[in-house]
């Protein structure tokens, strides 16, 4: 390895969109059933290797009710970017995107955003339309939208390797996308 490269993701979104259940499958491979409701901040890690580059994905996992919002600002300094999550069966967690990019707003620097609609396999208990996921995304003018599966593991990883070419990307290291 000729580089090592620590990166701060965080995740964020409403209580129970699905954002430790993501975070466990990326780094066990596993899908968890009944995890229970992330207190204040979880910290996983994964490491891996990028075009030579060795890299530690460390993400953190927040608690998405409301009243552990006024601790997490502490937590996301040195963020180097945010999977924001709702849950395409809950549509009131689409509703609240906005307030969490206002939050992403006021207490990060200018991070890459992806926009992350999860639960996609009980796609007959879908309340957000994919087309509402990708629009908001554009609108909010968010690096990626992608729909995924911790379960199925649909979409996971692709959404890890894309986020590591923008983080590769943004550090301005030379790589072939």
């Amino acid at each position: 390895m000729d580089s090592k490269f620590v990166f701060k993701i965080l995740l964020l979104g409403d209580k129970s969109v699905g954002k430790t259940t993501l975070t466990y499958k990326y780094v066990t491979g596993s899908f968890k059933r009944n995890i229970k409701q992330t207190i204040g901040v979880d910290i996983f890690s994964k490491f891996l290797t990028f075009h030579g580059k060795e890299i530690k994905f460390q993400l953190w996992d927040f608690g998405g009710h409301k009243r552990f919002r006024q601790i997490l600002p502490k937590y996301t300094v040195g963020a180097n970017a945010v999977l924001l999550l709702y849950d395409i069966t809950n549509f009131s967690s689409f509703e609240h995107l906005s307030s969490w990019l206002q939050f992403i707003a006021e207490n990060t620097k200018d991070i890459p955003i992806l926009l992350i609609g999860a639960k996609k396999d009980l796609v007959e208990m879908r309340e957000v339309p994919f087309e509402k996921g990708e629009e908001f995304s554009k609108d909010a003018d968010l690096e990626k939208f992608f729909e995924i599966s911790s379960l199925t593991g649909k979409n996971v990883e692709k959404v890890f390797e894309e986020l590591m070419k923008i983080l590769m990307i943004k550090k301005k290291l030379n790589i072939e996308t």
